[in-house]
């Protein structure tokens, strides 16, 4: 890799970085760009899943009145995320590589159609918002740990994923985005240590991607309230598509 792959991919983390903060679905600009620089497709799920954790911990701090009184719910979803993220990463490192680029463009595909059903399924959250329920029902920690290992062996869009299925089964969309943004540190968190540890990492990438991206998100949360998020989003999805349509072809 030479220096400009460098600072084109460090620009691109900067951009997803912010669009994350904003929008949402930054691994979506991100994974395609590592691909297109030369990594394998495997190679550039890790390296990105790596190179955009330091943004997960900015939405952690933003929510943390919203965690008051939730210790105990915390930890078990946590305890979840680590088993779902830990099986992800499992898969994704020990199946063959042919699988993962089989299944990629559907992946790829399916978390922008997730970006783009976002508002509804937002609108249709907050109708059914309600601060009733006491107890978490038992398909909630069977659904979160399938969409850990989502996470786990891909990742995009999971906060999309998450906020819908806790929205369901918290009742409360403002504790679901909270919540979702601890599950999706924790599953990163997880596949940060698995990916490090095991995977095909692009250490050169991560070194100049996670630093932009941390600012990328620190920015994005400062200009979020100034920014019309539909056109982003919309561009982001069509983005996905295109490269969905991509890789389809391209394998």
């Amino acid at each position: 890799m030479s220096a400009v792959d460098l600072l084109i991919a460090a620009g691109v983390a900067l951009l997803a970085g912010g669009i994350n903060s904003i929008a949402g679905g930054g691994s979506l600009i991100l994974f395609p760009v590592l691909v297109a620089l030369g990594l394998g497709t495997v190679a550039a799920n890790v390296t990105n899943s790596i190179a955009q954790w330091p943004g997960y911990i900015g939405g952690v701090l933003g929510f943390r009145r919203e965690y008051a009184g939730q210790r105990r719910r915390l930890i078990a979803f946590a305890v979840v995320a680590v088993l779902g993220g830990t099986v992800g990463s499992i898969l994704l490192l020990t199946l063959p590589s042919e699988a993962f680029d089989t299944i990629v463009p559907v992946l790829v595909l399916l978390a922008s159609l997730l970006l783009a059903a976002q508002p509804l399924v937002t609108t249709r959250l907050k109708r059914r918002e309600t601060d009733r329920r006491t107890g978490d029902p038992a398909w909630l920690y069977v659904a979160l740990f399938l969409a850990t290992v989502y996470g786990g062996y891909f990742g995009g869009a999971l906060g999309v994923i998450l906020v819908g299925v806790l929205g369901l089964g918290l009742g409360r969309l403002k504790l679901a985005n909270a919540m979702k943004s601890a599950i999706a540190t924790v599953t990163a968190t997880v596949t940060v240590v698995v990916f490090g540890l095991f995977g095909p990492v692009s250490w050169a990438y991560v070194a100049v991607c996670a630093p932009a991206s941390l600012v990328g998100g620190f920015l994005g949360a400062k200009v979020a309230t100034r920014i019309p998020t539909t056109p982003l989003r919309v561009l982001i999805v069509v983005f996905g598509v295109a490269v969905s349509i991509y890789l389809f072809l391209r394998g």
